[in-house]
C-alpha cells in the first residue's frame, strides 16, 4: 500500500462488499420462503432442502473452480485469444483464504479484497440456482436439482460473466455488449436453463387438463411468497451495490477523478442505481397489477421482472426510461409465459423463466436501442453499444449458455433416471413419504415404552 490513502481505499472496499454480500443474502432467504409458499402442503420440506442445500454444494464448487473460471475465459477462450493466467482465483492460492497482502502481490490490495468480491459473485451463482429451483418444484430428485444447481451455479453463468460481464470480456469488445446489473448475466441465462430443464422435466401430475387447457396450481402460502418477495427486493438492492466498483480512477490512473463504475469500470454513483432501481420495481408492479387484473402473485412477481427487465442499462437510463421499460418488459414476459405454457405444455411452478428469463432477454434486447451509441466500455477501441450486439448477446446467454446446457444436462440425468421422482411419490408428495417413516418410528417407540411399562406393572 503506496500511502494511508491508499490504505484506506482498499479497507473502504473490503467492507464494501462485505456488506453487499450481507445484504445479498437475503435473496436467497426470500426465495426459500418463496418456494415454500408456493409449493403443496406435501412436498414443504422437500422444496425448502433441496434449496438449503445448494449453498454448501455450489459453495465449494464455487471455490475450486467457478472463480478461476471468471478470469480465466474472457477470452472465449479461442475467440479472441487463449486462457488467462489467473493465479490469485486457483484454490490453491495463497491469497484464496486469510492474507493481509503484501507490498508484491497483486497491485493495489487485490489480497484483502479477493475474498469478499468472490462471496459477492458467489451470491450471484446461489441466485442463479435458485431460479432454476423454484420453477422445477415438487417433480424433481433432489440429486437431480443439485448437479443442475452445480452446473449453472458454478460453470455456465460464470462462463457468460467472463464473456459479457468482464471489463475485458470478449462480448463487451467485439458486440458492444452492456449489461450493468445482470439482466442476461444472471436472469437470462438462468431463465434459459430453467426452460431447457423443464422441457425435459416435464409437468406436475394434474396441471394440463385432458384437452391440454392449464390448472392454474395456486400458491398454498401466499404470506410467505409475499414475504419472500419483499425479501428478494431487498436482495436485490444489495446486489445492484454489489455490480459496482466502489472507488475507481476513472481517467487512466493519474488520480485526478475518483468515482463508482459499473462492472465494466465506466463512470456511475450509487444515486444513478437508486433512482433508478426504485422507479422499475415500481413500474413493474404497477404494469403486473394492470395486466394481471390485481392477482396478487402476479403483482409481487412482476415488480421483480420490471426490475430485472432495467436492469441492462440502468447504470445510464433516465429514471423515467427505466419506468417505462420495467412495465414494458412486464408485458413481455406475462404474455410469453401463458404463450410459452399453453404452446408447449411447460410447467414452470413460480414464473422464474417468465420473471427471471423472459425479462432479462427482454432487457437485454431492448438495451441496445435505447443506449444505442453508447461505449460499452471506458476502453478505447471496444465497440459501442448497439441493437445487433444486444440480441446477439441476449440469443447467447438465454440460448447457448442457459437453455442449452440446462436441456442437455437434463436429458443426461433423465437417462440415468436422476431427474424425476416416480409417479407413486409425487402422488403421496416428497415430505409424505419421509413423515410415514417418521411416524412409523414414533409409534414403535411408544410400543417399547408400552411394553416396558407393562412388564414392570
Amino acid at each position: 500500500m503506496d500511502n494511508e490513502l491508499t490504505a484506506l481505499g482498499i479497507i473502504f472496499t473490503e467492507f464494501y462488499y462485505w456488506l453487499t454480500v450481507v445484504i445479498m443474502f437475503f435473496i436467497h432467504v426470500g426465495f426459500c420462503m418463496y418456494e415454500v409458499g408456493a409449493s403443496r402442503h406435501k412436498n414443504h420440506m422437500h422444496t425448502l432442502m433441496k434449496n438449503t442445500m445448494l449453498i454448501p454444494l455450489v459453495t465449494i464448487t464455487f471455490f475450486f473452480f467457478g472463480w478461476w473460471i471468471y478470469f480465466a475465459f474472457p477470452n472465449g477462450p479461442g475467440i479472441i485469444g487463449g486462457l488467462v493466467e489467473a493465479p490469485h482465483a486457483v484454490a490453491w492460492s495463497e491469497v484464496m483464504g486469510a492474507h493481509m497482502g503484501g507490498a508484491d502481490d497483486l497491485e493495489n490490495g487485490w489480497a484483502r479484497i479477493n475474498g469478499v468480491f468472490w462471496a459477492a459473485f458467489l451470491l450471484f451463482s446461489w441466485t442463479a440456482a435458485s431460479i432454476v429451483s423454484g420453477s422445477v418444484i415438487e417433480r424433481i430428485k433432489s440429486s437431480g436439482f443439485w448437479i443442475l444447481a452445480v452446473s449453472i451455479g458454478s460453470v455456465w453463468w460464470i462462463i457468460d460473466a467472463a464473456w459479457g460481464w468482464h471489463s475485458e470480456g470478449w462480448m463487451v469488445q467485439l458486440l458492444g455488449y452492456h449489461d450493468a446489473y445482470a439482466s442476461g448475466v444472471i436472469h437470462a441465462i438462468a431463465g434459459g436453463f430453467a426452460l431447457g430443464v423443464l422441457m425435459v422435466l416435464g409437468p406436475r401430475i394434474g396441471k394440463f387438463a385432458p384437452d391440454g387447457t392449464p390448472r392454474n396450481i395456486n400458491p398454498r402460502n401466499p404470506w410467505l411468497v409475499t414475504i419472500g418477495l419483499f425479501l428478494i427486493y431487498t436482495g436485490f438492492w444489495g446486489f445492484y451495490v454489489a455490480c459496482n466498483v466502489p472507488m475507481w480512477d476513472i481517467q487512466a490512473g493519474d488520480g485526478v477523478f475518483y468515482s463508482a463504475t459499473n462492472i465494466y469500470l465506466a463512470p456511475t454513483t450509487l444515486s444513478a442505481i437508486t433512482f433508478n432501481f426504485l422507479m422499475s420495481l415500481s413500474g413493474g408492479l404497477l404494469m403486473g397489477y394492470i395486466i394481471s387484473k390485481g392477482d396478487a402473485f402476479w403483482t409481487y412477481s412482476s415488480g421483480l421482472a420490471g426490475v430485472i427487465a432495467a436492469s441492462a442499462g440502468n447504470d445510464l437510463y433516465h429514471p423515467i426510461q427505466a419506468m417505462i421499460i420495467a412495465a414494458v418488459g412486464v408485458v413481455f414476459m406475462y404474455k410469453m409465459h401463458y404463450f410459452v405454457e399453453r404452446r408447449f405444455k411447460v410447467d414452470d411452478a413460480v414464473g422464474a423463466v417468465a420473471v427471471h428469463g423472459y425479462a432479462g432477454f427482454f432487457g437485454v434486447v431492448v438495451c441496445g436501442f435505447v443506449l444505442w451509441g453508447y461505449p460499452s466500455s471506458p476502453t478505447e477501441g471496444y465497440a459501442a453499444i448497439n441493437p445487433l450486439g444486444q440480441i446477439l448477446g441476449a440469443l447467447i446467454m438465454f440460448g447457448l449458455l442457459g437453455f442449452l446446457p440446462g436441456w442437455i444436462t437434463a436429458k443426461i440425468l433423465n437417462g440415468f433416471g436422476l431427474l424425476r421422482i416416480p409417479r407413486q411419490i409425487e402422488l403421496m408428495g416428497l415430505d409424505t413419504a419421509v413423515a410415514h417413516d417418521l411416524a412409523a418410528e414414533e409409534q414403535a417407540i411408544i410400543d417399547a415404552e408400552n411394553d416396558a411399562v407393562g412388564r414392570t406393572t
